[in-house]
């Protein structure tokens, strides 16, 4: 006779990529990314959401945080972006799992992690870098300099065109480019 299991056990694992030929399991009920997250913080779920939300973001500083579950430095950081998320709720926060996006991520030169991308208006990206729990102020200063509130003249842009071309020309980003104009 097999002994009960207790409860709260997880009945089955999540298995992520970690290294050549092997994975790792991610246990549901413990996924660290899906902790503490704030109102203002979205999982984005497709190229096409990406895109979007950057399109229609108006003139809201957009963060776009760039992570993997097998990621320690990810999984460190995490409770500092969520607590820079909930001390600036007009910010608006999307998270990227390069696991589950990874022809997006390639698309986008996404190659180390953790990474931040900052964008806003019709100005586009402000700013993008990588940062860890020790240098954590590269993003606090960020969030300092393109976090207050402004107007900025013209639509939200969004990511850049090349960027969009490359999306749009990798058949595994599953991306159908907006071949209205961007300008």
């Amino acid at each position: 006779m097999e002994a009960p299991k207790p409860p709260n056990f997880p009945n089955s694992c999540d298995y992520f990529p970690f290294g050549q030929n092997t994975s790792m399991c991610a246990a549901r009920a413990f996924r660290w990314w899906e902790k503490n997250t704030s109102s203002n913080m979205t999982e984005i779920e497709s190229t096409n959401q990406l895109v979007h939300s950057l399109l229609h973001a108006e003139d809201k500083l957009v963060i776009v945080d760039f992570y993997s579950p097998g990621c320690g430095g990810c999984k460190a950081l995490h409770p500092k972006i969520c607590q820079q998320a909930e001390m600036n709720p007009s910010v608006m926060l999307l998270r990227v799992n390069c696991e589950e996006h990874k022809a997006m991520c390639r698309s986008l030169h996404i190659h180390v992690l953790p990474f931040f991308r900052f964008y806003r208006g019709a100005q586009g990206r402000v700013c993008a870098f990588s940062c860890t729990n020790a240098t954590i102020s590269k993003f606090n200063n960020a969030l300092a300099k393109h976090g207050m509130d402004r107007c900025s003249l013209g639509p939200a842009k969004g990511l850049e065109e090349g960027e969009l071309l490359s999306l749009a020309s990798n058949p595994d980003a599953h991306f159908g480019y907006p071949w209205r104009s961007l300008s």
